[in-house]
């Protein structure tokens, strides 16, 4: 998408009722010009064919007109039909009232206007002869005035095909033409046109006015303008990229990234390493656990490239990455959501002029010193984390997972270990208990045995948990004791625990020594109490069993067990417990 520069050009007629000829004055135009030198050329070559051929300049627009007449308008019609089916003149001449004529060229020294105007005429002398000021002060913008729908039509004719494409190509900009740009102004066109009128407050004729092309013109070269767009050749990361130079600069390297910010949320980020395929696919992976690559997007990825969109409610990131020159080359664009038009012109830029420039790749030490390292940080760029992070357990050999209720409501996505999506099949509010089960079959490495009987108060235990949110890649082992076997209200279904918990672990399986799994610890979500630290709340095991089994959950059968080593039990706990992500 280019910048229309020069495509419109204003045709401004004399308006209002000082018209420079006699009303029964009429004229056949044949033929405009930007240049006298080319209107002079024209009109001799018309001047040795016909009779009646004079040249004037077209009021203040800077062109220039070749026409024949004086006549009545009657006899203009019918010079106008005969010099058409001859083919003398173009199939687009039309009759003009010569109201937009100004000062005459053609013939040299003749004046075929009226007394109502005798400016003196142009002649090639004049035209060309330079004037030298010494301090040239700049000159107002000539006061278009607005036209008639018959004479918008009029300066309408004159465009050339680039001009009325130009038109066309501003009009789809703007979300009002949606079919070819062929510069044929058809339905399409114009009601593409009179919808736009009717959105700036103009009569909607379809046939814009001089003035209106120009709004329409300068609206779209004025986002072009505020982009700046730029070819900017980074030698360090071996890519030429055409980039939105006013939004983002240049602000570090910290391989494989060359950083552009800017200070309106633009970003732009050059992808830049050595290696092949593998290294692309790798990647792919990396980059989709990014927070400026948000879940929401198609993913393409073919044998030597891929794409990646994603978008929220705050950005919209587009990435491109493709083995080339035996490396992995690409960018990045992240975009504010709302400015979709600056968006998508930025974009279609870069897309068009991302290139190569050769083997050379950032160094894999690039900006390793002044990067701020951080577990949080991938190359600069903050890895995605979930809205809230909580602990489930598998419960069934094809991943079906066990977690509490708080863990997965209000989510527009719920993945297990970060990875793999999955869904809600059913909840029980008065246990504080969701089933889980992922969108793909898992093999899970442990699956819990649900104890059956009633353990001791005082009795050992611990409760396996992403204490951390997931900043841990496992499982740890939290323990305390059995300190009631009813809850505060004497829930019979509930064990209160001497066990110091952390949000994370809500939802993890309470084992006992010998990896038996007692019950599941609840969700501290009770704003009107405040219980000490060390007091914690779980679900009984039998009950969670009730709920599974009327699902249709078949859980794993009941194996007396001996104590297990604390390494031993840590394992087991860890293999059977899984890490449960809502991404809100």
């Amino acid at each position: 998408m280019k910048r229309l520069t020069g495509a419109i050009t204003l045709f401004a007629g004399l308006m209002g009722s000082t018209s420079a000829f006699a009303q029964d004055t009429f004229w056949v135009q044949v033929e405009a010009n930007t240049t006298l030198t080319e209107a002079q050329n024209a009109t001799r070559l018309y001047d040795s064919e016909l009779d009646d051929v004079v040249g004037f300049r077209l009021g203040a627009s800077g062109w220039y007109a070749t026409a024949l007449g004086p006549y009545s308008e009657t006899e203009a019609a019918a010079v106008l039909v005969d010099l058409i089916r001859s083919g003398a003149v173009p199939g687009d001449a039309y009759v003009s009232d010569g109201a937009a004529f100004g000062q005459q060229f053609w013939p040299v020294g003749a004046n075929s206007r009226t007394e109502a105007d005798e400016t003196p005429a142009v002649t090639e002398t004049q035209a060309e002869a330079p004037v030298i000021v010494a301090e040239p002060e700049p000159e107002p913008e000539p006061i278009v005035p607005e036209e008639t729908p018959q004479e918008a039509r009029q300066s309408e004719a004159q465009l050339d095909r680039e001009a009325r494409e130009a038109l066309q190509i501003a009009l789809q900009f703007e979300g009002f033409y949606t079919s070819g740009i062929d510069g044929a102004f058809g339905p399409g066109t114009r009601g593409a046109m009179a919808a736009w009128q009717e959105a700036k407050g103009y009569e909607a004729t379809g046939i814009l006015t001089t003035r209106q092309r120009d709004e329409l013109i300068g609206d779209y070269n004025a986002v072009f303008d505020s982009l700046a767009l730029a070819s900017v050749m980074d030698q360090d990361a071996g890519i030429e990229l055409i980039m939105p130079t006013a939004m983002a600069d240049f602000d570090r390297y910290e391989a494989p990234f060359a950083h552009y910010e800017g200070d309106q949320g633009v970003r732009v980020v050059l992808i830049s390493q050595s290696g092949g395929q593998s290294t692309l696919y790798g990647l792919y992976d990396i980059l989709q656990s990014l927070e400026v690559v948000p879940t929401q997007g198609e993913r393409s990825r073919g044998e030597n490239s891929f794409e990646i969109t994603g978008s929220n409610r705050d950005i919209v990131s587009y990435t491109y990455a493709e083995v080339v020159d035996g490396a992995v080359k690409g960018y990045m664009l992240i975009w504010p959501t709302g400015d979709e038009k600056r968006r998508n012109i930025a974009l279609s830029a870069m897309k068009d002029g991302f290139t190569s420039t050769g083997p050379t790749v950032l160094d894999d030490n690039a900006g390793l010193d002044e990067a701020m390292q951080s577990v949080d940080l991938v190359s600069g760029l903050e890895i995605r984390r979930a809205d809230r992070a909580r602990t489930g357990f598998y419960v069934a050999g094809d991943g079906t997972v066990l977690t509490t209720t708080e863990a997965v409501a209000g989510c527009s996505q719920i993945t297990l270990d970060e990875s793999y999506p999955a869904s809600v099949v059913a909840t029980d509010e008065a246990l504080g208990a969701a089933i889980v089960k992922p969108e793909q079959a898992l093999a899970p490495l442990a699956v819990a045995s649900l104890s059956s009987g009633e353990p001791r108060i005082k009795s050992d235990l611990a409760v396996a948990g992403y204490s951390f949110g997931g900043r841990l890649s496992s499982a740890t082992l939290t323990f305390g004791q059995l300190a009631d076997i009813k809850g505060l209200d004497g829930e019979d279904n509930v064990y209160r625990l001497d066990l110091e918990a952390q949000d994370g672990d809500a939802g993890g399986p309470i084992v006992d020594n010998a990896g038996m799994v007692l019950g599941m610890l609840k969700s501290d979500s009770d704003g009107s109490r405040q219980f000490p630290d060390e007091v914690s709340f779980a679900t009984k095991a039998p009950a969670l069993a009730a709920f599974l089994e009327a699902n249709g959950v078949v859980t794993e059968p009941v194996t007396p067990a001996s104590s297990l080593s604390p390494h031993a039990l840590a394992v087991k706990a860890a293999d059977m417990s899984v890490l449960v992500s809502c991404w809100e």
